[in-house]
């Protein structure tokens, strides 16, 4: 049996529901509590924002602008991606009724909630789970790590410890029902490839089911720009990040779907690295250089995950 060289969410869709599956990103205008303690180095909310997203519509008209100019007939179903700022920084009597209305658009399979491992409230996981089980969809919660080494997590102003982040793994997984996603940021100033791959190593191993990675990239306006323009951050070439990647790809378990593997910034507030290409081209030539060299993902990860002996 042929399987693609890197488990992606299209292939983990078309796999579990026939069909490509589109996400439509959503606000519920909750800001982000690290904001009050400085905010993270590298974060500029504008940078991320799909221009559909307005966050003065309601939800309804929110997921209708999303049917219109993301999805656009190419998908007939769809995630709700709820990416903005941290929407469980919201008591959890609130929050559930505004998930549950999301959440009974026949078109939805799920959500796929994008916070803080800071922000997961006591309650949370068991009021979620209970959610999306009576409505026989799904629920990602995928955590902002970034790192799991103190240094880097204390130069992204991140406030928060690894050891927030693995408390909050445990009381989701002790929930049942939902998934976990993982959020990295690779290239962060000071990180080795080794406390990469350690990094990567050690998230892999804790039974989650989908991870993001992206490379660090310096926006207009931000704590970060501000260092970069002083010359204390040094930003992965093309090249480069696609070396890295390379060398990651085959650590993460071949089960973890990955979510992401490029930054997509708008362009007009992205300072560096401006590597001038699309992410289907980069994507591409990815796939390319790892048929080159016969790698594929879980290929050296940890013995007992499952591993094809073939690759398409």
């Amino acid at each position: 049996m042929n399987l693609p060289r890197i488990r992606t969410f299209s292939h983990h869709c078309r796999e579990r529901y026939g069909q490509t599956v589109g996400k439509i990103p959503l606000d519920l205008g909750i800001p982000c509590p690290n904001r009050s303690q400085g905010g993270c180095l590298y974060c500029r909310p504008a940078s991320f924002t799909p221009f559909s997203l307005r966050t003065a519509d309601s939800l309804a008209e929110q997921i209708r602008r999303g049917k219109q100019y993301l999805l656009r007939g190419r998908f007939s179903r769809y995630f709700a991606y709820l990416q903005q700022e941290t929407p469980t920084a919201m008591a959890t009597d609130r929050l559930m009724p505004l998930l549950a209305k999301v959440l009974k658009d026949a078109d939805c399979l799920g959500l796929i909630l994008s916070t803080r491992p800071d922000a997961i409230a006591a309650d949370l996981p068991e009021a979620l789970a209970k959610l999306v089980k009576c409505c026989g969809k799904q629920c990602l919660i995928e955590l902002g790590l970034q790192s799991i080494h103190p240094a880097s997590l204390e130069l992204l102003n991140r406030n928060h410890s690894y050891g927030d982040f693995l408390d909050a793994v445990r009381r989701i997984q002790a929930a049942g029902t939902l998934q976990i996603g993982v959020h990295l940021i690779l290239g962060i100033p000071s990180e080795t490839k080794a406390q990469m791959l350690a990094t990567i190593r050690t998230v892999g191993n804790l039974g989650i089911q989908a991870i993001k990675l992206h490379h660090l990239q310096v926006i207009r306006e931000t704590a970060l720009h501000t260092l970069y323009d002083q010359g204390r951050v040094p930003v992965l070439t093309l090249a480069g990040y696609l070396e890295l990647l390379l060398e990651l790809l085959p650590h993460i378990p071949a089960d973890i779907t990955i979510h992401r593997l490029w930054s997509t910034a708008h362009p007009d507030l992205l300072v560096a690295p401006r590597w001038q290409s699309l992410t289907g081209p980069l994507s591409q030539q990815l796939h390319r250089l790892m048929e080159e060299r016969n790698l594929w993902q879980g290929q050296l990860a940890d013995a007992g995950c499952g591993l094809p002996k073939e690759r398409g």
